[in-house]
């Protein structure tokens, strides 16, 4: 089991911590909803450092990516962060992923946690036919995500540079928290603002306390594993490994947003095949009408009771106070404001189809 730089630290302050994706994690300090309101309400921040990054250079690295990645790195401008993911060639995700474009021929992908071997060897068995430069960043870089309404305004004492003016989903390189040269993202996986910080290990620490002392006036506290996973089901972001994963595809997944048939990429003409012809099963966002929680695993039925679907993410909604969930389900099932039922043990609980995120703010 590994450590992150701050695993010390969040023991230190009570958290429960948890193995997860092969590392000794945060899941939470004072309670779910409690720490899911801070983040919604003020800000919070999260140690995310068990993710994984890979720098791409070189005079190939733009072709490595177009082919490996669904979205088009060609749009991206030095500054910019894009979400994407890798199909393979089974009509499947290899993982989802955010490019960052860093300099004229380098590039930072950032790659989820239980996925980073495998992502790995999958670039770098496609780099073979490019012959551009991979660096395995994972082991020497620390993430934290700092999110919520208040964060630049908490944060700002901690930068030369302007952080309200770092629009969502670019980045600066600059000075944070007395360290000269960390990328502070405008990007998070709460849907209530805020950034991501990145940093080398040695520098995490330093960072983390600074950032606890400027965000004391504004409530700022450390967040768990567990309210960001409550806070991304509220946005209907996907989770590697429920929602999709080597046997969903994008298209069913709802992400033809980040697929671009403008280029050739692995199995993309399979992938256009799908979404001319579209899909058997798309994932859905639904909402418990009754009393109910959704898990992961339960079954969706019709009104006959005839299974159509599974849940892929299910909670109780802090913020809305009722049941919420993601799943796939019959494509003839996914029209908005369609009825379905979720299989509760023996009780069968009626739901409707809703148009996502779940979270307004």
């Amino acid at each position: 089991m590994k450590n992150t730089a701050l695993s010390h630290i969040h023991e230190s302050l009570g958290a429960k911590m948890v193995p997860f994706a092969g590392f000794n994690m945060p899941v939470q300090y004072e309670g779910v909803t409690k720490e899911h309101n801070t983040v919604r309400e003020s800000v919070g921040v999260f140690d995310v450092s068990h993710m994984g990054e890979f720098l791409v250079e070189g005079e190939t690295a733009l072709a490595l990516l177009q082919k490996v990645t669904s979205n088009d790195v060609s749009k991206l401008e030095i500054g910019d962060a894009q979400y994407s993911c890798f199909p393979n060639e089974n009509n499947g995700i290899v993982d989802d992923l955010i490019c960052y474009r860093i300099k004229e021929n380098t590039y930072l992908l950032v790659v989820n946690a239980s996925n980073i071997e495998k992502d790995w060897n999958w670039i770098n068995y496609h780099n073979s036919a490019f012959g551009a430069t991979l660096k395995n960043l994972s082991d020497d870089y620390s993430l934290l995500a700092i999110q919520g309404p208040k964060a630049v305004e908490a944060m700002q004492s901690l930068s030369s540079l302007d952080l309200a003016k770092i629009p969502f989903y670019k980045f600066k390189i600059g000075d944070f928290a007395g360290i000269e040269h960390v990328i502070i993202s405008a990007t998070g996986y709460t849907g209530s603002g805020g950034f991501e910080i990145y940093c080398k290990n040695t520098e995490v620490v330093q960072i983390w306390n600074k950032v606890l002392e400027a965000g004391s006036k504004f409530g700022i506290k450390p967040i768990g594993l567990a309210a960001r996973d409550t806070l991304r089901l509220e946005m209907g972001y996907c989770l590697y490994g429920n929602d999709i994963d080597d046997t969903t595809s994008p298209i069913q997944a709802g992400l033809g947003w980040i697929t671009k048939f403008t280029k050739d990429f692995v199995n993309h003409e399979a992938l256009a095949k799908e979404k001319a012809e579209k899909p058997l099963k798309r994932l859905i966002a639904f909402q418990i009408n009754d009393k109910g929680i959704p898990r992961q695993g339960y079954d969706i039925v019709d009104k006959d009771g005839n299974t159509i679907g599974n849940v892929t993410s299910g909670t109780m909604s802090p913020s809305l106070g009722k049941g919420i969930g993601l799943g796939y389900v019959q494509s003839s099932f996914a029209k908005l404001g369609t009825e379905i039922y979720i299989q509760v043990r023996k009780k069968a609980i009626l739901a409707t189809v809703v148009k996502l995120p779940f979270y307004k703010n």
